[in-house]
């Protein structure tokens, strides 16, 4: 087995094992039983998805696919200078 890879939330891991799924690729969320081991707490770097080592390659392109990794330079800006400031 290979981590292909390591979510933040359970929602994204479970999107990556249905995408891999999709393609033919079996797919296993790890750690999955773990979250509610820390209470109210967040519980980060325990969720991973693996596949089978010689389904890799395949993933790995459907994985960089998803473009999970990248957040939104400034998801608040349109623009604006004021986008998010209460007014004067």
């Amino acid at each position: 087995m290979h981590v292909i890879y390591q979510a933040d939330n359970l929602f994204d891991a479970h999107l990556v094992k249905h995408a891999l799924e999709d393609a033919g690729i079996p797919a296993f969320v790890f750690g999955e039983s773990l979250l509610g081991g820390m209470g109210e707490l967040p519980l980060f770097g325990v969720l991973r998805v693996c596949v089978p080592d010689l389904a890799r390659p395949e993933a790995e392109g459907i994985v960089a696919q998803l473009d999970l990794g990248a957040a939104p330079d400034d998801p608040i800006w349109d623009g604006d200078e004021s986008a998010g400031l209460l007014p004067a």
